[in-house]
């Protein structure tokens, strides 16, 4: 009797077939690894104790293309700039005067 010997070409489908199946697994697997790793252990790594629970809905994304309201405030006039700006002159002249060395100062609770 002759003995029947396979070719490698015998093997390639089923091994294609068993890959396809590997691959198809990986990708239903990973779709739900987010609701897994909620349930898992952690000695096996799922999420520690005391973490949170997901939302039940989703966060709102901000819209990105849509425009922004104008704006109510109107612009300064230059003598409205002036005075902002002497104000603003004003209050660094004092902080100087107060603190002339330039560094802040000591909090009490400190040494």
């Amino acid at each position: 009797m002759r003995s029947r010997r396979q070719s490698p070409q015998g093997f390639a489908r089923p091994a294609a077939l068993a890959a396809l199946l590997l691959a198809a697994a990986v990708m239903i697997a990973g779709c739900a690894a987010a609701t897994v790793a909620d349930r898992m252990p952690t000695a096996i790594g799922g999420l520690p104790e005391g973490t949170p629970a997901r939302p039940s809905t989703p966060s709102a994304y901000p819209s990105v293309n849509d425009v922004p309201s104008p704006r109510d405030d109107k612009v300064l006039t230059s003598e409205e700039q002036k005075k902002v700006e002497d104000d603003l002159v004003a209050a660094r002249n004092r902080a100087a005067t107060a603190n002339p060395t330039g560094k802040p100062a000591a909090s009490a609770g400190s040494p």
